[in-house]
């Protein structure tokens, strides 16, 4: 019987969901649901230093948020629970005193200040810096001596002196380490708690996870996580690291270039499914030139082979399309509520407009917004007045002449009796034969009168949303503010 899939999205509670953490979330969520396996998530706040308050429920709520939904996990125990390090803590030490017992590390009571004097010599010497396994060969009996005096501790693994290590990476292939590039990690710090390598091996086998996917980051750190499996006598998982995020530029993706949370994005009025689609493709393909994916479309296409190994550039010109084509699919009544609920966090709050009118509103900028957001900073016009002109198209469109052909139109306008688009271009020819004008000669003017800008939809669209009254009584507006 064929071992079920079961991988896991391992994050520590540092902060804000970074787009290389929803990356990793992501392929593994996408992976597991592929092949109709589990995806569990796992809080690894061993480092209790850097651990951030409400990180963990921030975390979890921008998971769901992006469409992400874990198996098992806090809140959601399986069998394998805790699924909160510090929760384990027992676990840990039993596992790092077997690996005493078995001759498979051992007590360090090497001070800070020793280990950063032989630091400084390795520097001063040019060689790489490490433990230099100064207490490697304390008899056992001494040590144990040692622990029992109070004297403090940490626990190292015995890397092997001699020969190298070989291992299979989905992404990466065949990758070859010798062992005396590993140092004696440490296993347990001072403080009881358990490293990264030593936890993140331990959970990973008991709660039986098949494919460890994570970031090129911990590729360095695989050898010696496979010599744990090793000691532990365990099976290993199968390894497959991703590749690196990079800026346009190819450097190391980074706050000092521009955001990188999760949150920072959803903040700015990008969709999760524009967020999803554009993380599922830095760094995978599916084989043609398909871009605009769903999250259930990704699961279906999805394989760790089509994951590429060279870095992948976060590009936000692209995020934006995304962004742009994923509003356009989304249905009007979608659409509808998503801007009523901008409306409800602008300054345009406390107006209150009916949802035919919003829909109309909709229709005529579908194709001009990337956002939601844009619906109302592109055309405040559709929600208030103008209470000033853009001064340059002012200068260009309304010449001295302006008043007095917008006095021509008003009359015609007054006399429209339902008016539609139709009936507003209509008027409009009517005055511009009258004077012997071109229509344009009047379309700019009156764009300004009523939205006081230059540029947006057709101009007897704007007319026909905003109705009659509203027209008549905003150029009569402009007439009096431009003269």
């Amino acid at each position: 019987m064929e071992k079920q899939v079961r991988v896991r999205f391992a994050p520590s509670p540092t902060g804000f969901l970074h787009i290389g953490g929803l990356r990793t979330a992501l392929y593994n969520y996408l992976f597991a649901k592929h092949l109709g396996g589990k995806f569990v998530l796992r809080i690894e706040d061993t480092d209790q230093s850097r651990k951030v308050e409400g990180a963990v429920e921030n975390l979890i709520e921008t998971l769901q948020w992006s469409g992400i939904n874990y198996d098992e996990g806090p809140g959601i125990e399986g069998k394998y629970g805790p699924y909160t390090q510090s929760q384990r803590l027992e676990i840990y030490r039993r596992h790092a005193e077997q690996l005493i017992l078995s001759d498979k590390a051992y007590y360090c009571f090497c001070t800070p200040e020793r280990l950063e004097e032989v630091r400084k010599q390795q520097i001063a010497q040019k060689r790489d810096p490490r433990y230099d396994r100064h207490c490697r060969s304390i008899p056992k009996e001494e040590a144990a001596i040692r622990t029992k005096s109070g004297e403090p501790f940490v626990i190292r693994m015995k890397v092997p002196l001699e020969g190298e290590m070989t291992f299979e990476d989905t992404i990466r292939g065949s990758v070859t380490i010798a062992h005396q590039m590993l140092d004696d990690q440490v296993l347990i710090k001072s403080d009881g708690y358990p490293t990264y390598h030593l936890a993140v091996v331990v959970d990973d086998h008991l709660m039986a996870i098949s494919h460890v996917i994570r970031g090129e980051e911990w590729l360095p750190s695989t050898p010696k996580h496979i010599l744990l499996y090793k000691y532990f006598g365990w099976d290993l998982p199968v390894f497959a690291h991703l590749p690196l995020l990079l800026n346009p530029d190819k450097s190391k993706l980074s706050k000092r270039q521009g955001d990188v949370a999760v949150e920072d994005y959803r903040a700015k009025g990008y969709l999760h499914e524009a967020i999803i689609n554009f993380v599922a493709l830095l760094g995978w393909n599916p084989g043609d030139e398909r871009e605009i994916f769903s999250l259930d479309q990704l699961v279906n296409e999805f394989s760790l082979e089509r994951v590429g190994k060279s870095g992948a550039v976060f590009n936000v010109e692209k995020l934006n399309w995304l962004n742009f084509q994923h509003l356009r699919i989304k249905s009007d009544s979608e659409v509808l509520e998503m801007l009523k609920e901008q409306l409800r966090q602008s300054p345009f709050a406390s107006l209150d407009y009916n949802d035919a009118y919003l829909s109309e509103v909709i229709t005529a900028m579908r194709d001009r917004v990337t956002f939601v957001k844009d619906f109302i900073e592109k055309s405040p016009y559709f929600f208030q007045a103008p209470e000033s002109y853009d001064p340059d198209v002012v200068k260009k469109r309304w010449t001295p002449n302006a008043s007095n052909r917008m006095k021509e139109i008003l009359k015609e306008f007054a006399l429209l009796s339902d008016p539609a688009k139709t009936g507003y271009e209509a008027a409009l020819h009517r005055v511009a034969e009258s004077l012997h004008l071109k229509n344009s000669d009047l379309i700019h003017p009156l764009r300004l009168a009523v939205s006081g800008v230059g540029a947006g939809p057709g101009l007897y669209e704007i007319l026909a949303i905003l109705g009659k009254d509203e027209t008549i009584k905003r150029v009569k507006a402009a007439i009096e503010r431009l003269k």
